[in-house]
């Protein structure tokens, strides 16, 4: 069973979202404790439970073990932070689930990766080891198998020498970096971009003063040249990415999709409108594929989804809701 829920996870038809999602909801309710005992906790309060899975905190994850049945993890997710806070971690059960997410969604927005030369800006995550996202990007770096992919740190002039080596070329080129990193790079090393995709996976968390998204891009895009600035949707909790071609609108692969929940009434979940943004996605098949982000923002008519901030003090929210 647990097979062919993954098989149709990743060849998903358009009007098979609803039922496949109830299948996984079923499937995680027998078989993750905590996840569970959250949703018999708001049977009481939710009269839509039956019909919409309730969203599990994602702060959860820095205080519960999530996941769906026992098992020994081939790889552990870990987010970033500072010797004060706790971490979130996923616990992955097989890694190949998180590759064909990765890699699907990728080509369904940009074509064959070996089209592609990669280029990963991640220093801050690059002194991590248990970063999906270095995971990902490392991945997309080798299908290329293009001989100037790679990673850089804070080698600014060799990343400039390589991408102006590209454009002389006319490569086609994914330069995807933390947002902290790309914004150095624009401001000290401008040049024109017209065979580049620049990507930003967000990232400031001290490293600079926080900018708007419209100031970040305005940045980059007058530093680079580059029309618009692409971004990233991807957290440690997430298997799944969503991805904006400008604009900071973002667009899920068919196997997620984004809804909206009332901050001032959590279990008020819509498909559409302003609020606090709630994820589902089904590549979370051995962990909770129901996550309630502390992410604000808004959810388009066409399911596009943008992201505006953080909810204040969110690490608290919701760690003393349940004690398993």
């Amino acid at each position: 069973m647990q097979a062919n829920i993954i098989n149709n996870i990743f060849s998903l038809t358009n009007n098979a979202f609803d039922s496949l999602a109830t299948e996984v909801f079923q499937f995680q309710y027998q078989h993750n404790k905590v996840y569970a005992k959250w949703c018999d906790l708001l049977k009481g309060q939710q009269s839509t439970v039956d019909r919409r899975p309730p969203f599990l905190p994602i702060s959860f994850f820095k205080s519960h073990t999530i996941t769906t049945t026992l098992f020994e993890p081939q790889q552990i997710f870990e987010s970033s932070g500072t010797t004060q806070t706790i971490n979130s971690k996923h616990l992955v059960k097989d890694i190949t689930i998180y590759e064909q997410s990765f890699i699907k969604a990728f080509e369904l927005f940009y074509g064959n990766i070996n089209e592609w030369c990669i280029i990963g800006l991640l220093p801050s995550y690059l002194e991590r080891n248990n970063s999906s996202l270095v995971m990902m990007v490392d991945a997309l770096i080798k299908l290329s198998n293009h001989t100037d992919s790679g990673f850089y740190l804070n080698e600014f002039d060799k990343l400039t020498n390589t991408l102006q080596h590209l454009e002389a070329k006319q490569q086609k080129t994914l330069l995807i970096g933390v947002t902290f990193a790309l914004l150095d790079f624009a401001e000290n090393y401008a040049m024109p971009l017209q065979h580049t995709v620049v990507m930003e996976t967000g990232g400031m968390k001290g490293r600079r003063k926080e900018l708007t998204r419209e100031e970040v891009h305005a940045i980059i895009t007058n530093g680079l040249g580059v029309s618009k600035v692409h971004s990233e949707y991807g957290m440690t909790e997430l298997l799944s990415q969503a991805y904006s071609k400008g604009d900071g609108r973002f667009i899920c692969p068919p196997w997620m999709k984004v809804l909206v929940r009332d901050e001032e009434d959590p279990l008020n979940i819509k498909t559409r409108g302003k609020g606090v943004l709630n994820v589902i996605d089904l590549a979370n098949i051995y962990s909770c594929s129901f996550i309630a982000t502390e992410d604000v923002g808004v959810v388009h008519e066409d399911g596009s989804f943008e992201v505006w901030g953080r909810l204040d003090n969110s690490d608290i929210r919701g760690c003393s809701l349940l004690v398993v």
